[in-house]
């Protein structure tokens, strides 16, 4: 561990030139006091490494030393996928393993294109979870990247659309999509692999048998032709629907791209107040629902009827429910409204 540290020390300062003593305590996650007997032990070692007092002061190698101390471990070179993405490596258990891959991966870069890639991290950034969402954390996640990895069985107690299930997995691979994490899988009683969210699996324990992964399973390609699938049976019905200018626009907030594909394909000119007729795909009345409700009253339902009444029964409930006749618990009753038709009292100020 103590080597591995003084490498890393190594490297740093021959990445960023000028460290001070909090600086590599705080990024190697040790105290000062650690970092000075690491500096004193380098020193001892031969290292040109010497310090600097004051304001701007620091730790730095001198002017044209190298180590060449950067060779890859096995483990990294197995992390090379996740040099890039910081986030899923840390999801996964790889944050330190990658985070010395890279140190190595630009202290072996000579000077001109280390300073590139370095330009090159602060203008471009990956971050994968969406915007109302953290990612898709999961206890379990760590084990099943290792039962990937030695091609272990997993039993597994999974939360699926029909309630909780036991099953035996054959995992062939991990996917991260829009923020979530999806292990493919086959079971022993089933060869064709299919998708389990790794966030629903409430009990996981990796066994010792292992299974013979098909030498010709492509996972890129599997899940390309699985989206394509979804997405060819995502939609089976349609609504016709009626749309304000706004609700156009935030359809295209919150809808997928087939309706607002749909609405752009078929929606005829609009009426006087700016509204336009259209027919939308629709997953199911449930789905539909809810996506529609998210419009308000910038959409109105034409059919399906059943869709239609929905849509009514939930905004009578809400109008019931902000009745102010009613007020909550606790809160004085909203005062009358003025009466629109009574001229306002003239201030003496006018």
């Amino acid at each position: 561990m103590r080597a591995s540290r003084l490498l890393s020390i190594l490297l740093l300062l021959q990445a960023h030139g000028r460290l001070t003593a909090a600086d590599l305590a705080q990024r190697l996650e040790v105290s000062v006091r650690t970092v000075y007997r690491d500096v004193e032990s380098l020193h001892a070692a031969g290292i040109p490494l010497y310090g600097e007092a004051g304001h701007a002061g620091g730790y730095r190698l001198v002017d044209g030393w190298r180590t060449r101390l950067t060779g890859l471990t096995a483990e990294e070179a197995d992390r090379l996928l996740f040099a890039g993405l910081p986030g899923p490596a840390a999801e996964l258990g790889y944050e330190s393993v990658v985070a010395t891959l890279q140190l190595k991966l630009r202290a072996a870069l000579p000077p001109p294109l280390a300073d590139r890639a370095a330009q090159l991290q602060q203008r471009f950034h990956l971050d994968t979870p969406g915007w109302y969402s953290d990612g898709d954390p999961s206890p379990h996640l760590a084990p099943t990247a290792d039962a990937v990895w030695r091609q272990h069985r997993i039993q597994v107690r999974y939360r699926s659309w029909q309630g909780e299930v036991a099953r035996t997995l054959e995992p062939y691979g991990l996917v991260l999509k829009g923020g979530r994490w999806y292990v493919v899988a086959a079971r022993p009683e089933r060869a064709e692999p299919a998708t389990y969210r790794v966030n629903q699996i409430l009990e996981l324990t990796t066994l010792d048998e292992t299974f013979d992964r098909a030498a010709d399973f492509d996972l890129p390609a599997w899940w390309r032709a699985h989206v394509v699938e979804f997405r060819a049976r995502l939609h089976r019905d349609e609504a016709t629907i009626r749309l304000s200018p706004r609700g156009r626009d935030r359809l295209r907030e919150i809808c997928s791209d087939a309706v607002v594909a749909a609405v752009d394909a078929s929606a005829g000119p609009p009426d006087d107040a700016g509204w336009v007729r259209a027919v939308v795909p629709i997953e199911s009345l449930t789905h539909a629902h809810g996506d529609l409700l998210r419009l308000g009253a910038e959409v109105e339902v034409l059919s399906p009827a059943e869709l239609r009444a929905r849509l009514a029964d939930t905004a009578a409930a809400l109008a019931a429910l902000y009745a102010p006749t009613h007020p909550p618990a606790g809160m004085p009753a909203p005062a009358a409204a003025a009466d629109p038709w009574v001229e306002p009292r003239r201030s003496a100020m006018n």
